[in-house]
């Protein structure tokens, strides 16, 4: 099952709705649910104008820091490895 994804336009329209008219009315006529459209209010008050940037193209300082914690789980998780080795072997040699 796949997520439905929302245009920020869509959104913002939806809260001006759900302000006018209730949260729970817009939720219905629109088919979405109530507590999605608290949490894009909650986004909206906490976020400001950056609010909904949505999955867009990552600019190049996005994607670089994307690799480098891809980078950091995947050296994370050899150095793990590394070291139960260590210790299978180390407990080998008693």
């Amino acid at each position: 099952m796949t997520r439905k994804q929302y245009t920020k336009e869509f959104k913002l329209e939806a809260l001006k709705l759900a302000e006018k008219i209730g949260v729970p009315r817009a939720a219905d006529d629109l088919g979405v649910g109530e507590s999605l459209l608290y949490r894009w209010r909650k986004a909206a008050q906490n976020e400001g104008e950056d609010v909904f940037r949505g999955h867009g193209k990552l600019t190049e300082r996005d994607e670089e820091l994307r690799k480098l914690r891809q980078e950091v789980k995947t050296l994370t998780q050899e150095r793990e490895i590394l070291k139960k080795a260590t210790a299978f072997f180390a407990s080998l040699h008693r």
